[in-house]
C-alpha cells in the first residue's frame, strides 16, 4: 500500500472541503443569475412596499425552526449510536447539507454524516439517517393526498391510494426473499431494534417540521397578496410538496422542480406565475441556501472518525 505524507494528506482534505463548499456556492450562483423567470426588478419592487422589520424576522422564524426540528431529529435518532450534543447534531446536519446540494437526492448527506462517527458504525449511520428522512417522505405522501383530496383529485387519491396498498401487500409477501443479504423482514427487524420512544420523538419532529415548513410557504404567499381560502392554498401547498418530492432531483435544483410543479398548480387556481416563481425560490433560499452557509464553515472546520 502506498503511503502519503501526513502533509500531503491534510492538503488533500482540504481542497476536497475547499471543492465542496466551492461547487456548492457555484450551484447557488449559477441558478439565482440565470434563471429567466426570476424578475428581479418585480422582486424588488413588492419587497420596497411590502418591506417589514417583524414581517422578515417572523418569516425567518420559520427557516430557523425548519432547520431546528430537523436537528433534533437527528440527535433523538444518532443516540441509537452514541449520545452527542445539540452543537454537535447541529454541525452533523448542517455539513452534511453542504456536501449533499449537488447529489442526487441528496444522497451525499448520508456519506458526510457517516464520517463523524467510527467506521464500523458507517452501515448503521446510513440506516438511521434513511429512518429521519423515511418519516419526513410518509408525512409528505400523507399530508399531500389529503392536499389532492381537498383540491377535488380523487382519481389521482385513488391511484396512490392502490398503489400503497400494493407495496403494503407486496411488502408482507415477499419480506423474507434476500438480495445480496438483505430482506425486508431483516430491515423490519432493524427498525423494531431501535426503542419506542425514539420512534415516537422522531415522528413528533418530523408532524411539526413539516407543520413549520408548509406554513412558511402560506405566509408567503399572504406576503405577496395572494387571496385563497386557507384549506385551498394548504392543500395545493402540501400537493405541490408531494408530487415535487417524488420527482428525481438535485438540491441545487430543488426549487426549479417545486418551482414548475407549483406554477402549475397555483396557475390552476389564477396565482400570476412570477409570484409562484418567486416563492418558491425564496423557499429555497431561506431552507437550503442560508443553511449552506453556515455548514460551509462546519465542513471547514471538519475531522474525520475513520482512521484511513
Amino acid at each position: 500500500m502506498i503511503s502519503i505524507p501526513h502533509k500531503a494528506k491534510q492538503f488533500l482534505t482540504f481542497l476536497v472541503k475547499l471543492l465542496i463548499v466551492g461547487g456548492a456556492f457555484y450551484f447557488i450562483y449559477n441558478q439565482l443569475a440565470h434563471n429567466e423567470k426570476l424578475d428581479w426588478n418585480k422582486f424588488l419592487e413588492l419587497l420596497e412596499r411590502k418591506k417589514s422589520f417583524w414581517g422578515i424576522l417572523f418569516i425567518l422564524y420559520f427557516s430557523f425552526f425548519n432547520r431546528f426540528f430537523e436537528i433534533l431529529k437527528w440527535q433523538n435518532l444518532a443516540q441509537v449510536i452514541e449520545k452527542i450534543s445539540l452543537g454537535k447534531a447541529t454541525e452533523q446536519v448542517l455539513s452534511a447539507l453542504t456536501a449533499s446540494i449537488f447529489t442526487p437526492n441528496g444522497i451525499g448527506e448520508y456519506g458526510a454524516k457517516a464520517l463523524y462517527f467510527e467506521k464500523k458504525e458507517a452501515k448503521k449511520v446510513v440506516f438511521l439517517n434513511l429512518i429521519c428522512n423515511g418519516i419526513q417522505m410518509i408525512l409528505t405522501i400523507v399530508f399531500g393526498t389529503i392536499g389532492l383530496m381537498i383540491l377535488g383529485y380523487g382519481k389521482w387519491v385513488l391511484i396512490i391510494l392502490g398503489i400503497s396498498c400494493f407495496f403494503f401487500l407486496a411488502s408482507f409477501l415477499f419480506k423474507k426473499i434476500k438480495i445480496k443479504g438483505y430482506s425486508l423482514d431483516r430491515l423490519f427487524e432493524k427498525i423494531n431494534e431501535i426503542p419506542k420512544a425514539i420512534h415516537q420523538k422522531n415522528i413528533f419532529l418530523a408532524v411539526c417540521r413539516y407543520l413549520i415548513f408548509s406554513h412558511q410557504y402560506y405566509f408567503l404567499f399572504l406576503a405577496f397578496d395572494v387571496d385563497l381560502p386557507y384549506w385551498t392554498l394548504m392543500g395545493t401547498i402540501t400537493a405541490v410538496y408531494f408530487l415535487a418530492s417524488s420527482l428525481p432531483t438535485f438540491q441545487f435544483l430543488d426549487f426549479a422542480v417545486k418551482g414548475s410543479v407549483a406554477v402549475y398548480f397555483f396557475g390552476i387556481l389564477g396565482v400570476n406565475e412570477w409570484i409562484v416563481v418567486f416563492i418558491s425560490t425564496l423557499m429555497w433560499f431561506l431552507n437550503v441556501v442560508l443553511p449552506v452557509f453556515i455548514g460551509s464553515f462546519y465542513v471547514f472546520k471538519f475531522k474525520s472518525k475513520w482512521k484511513s
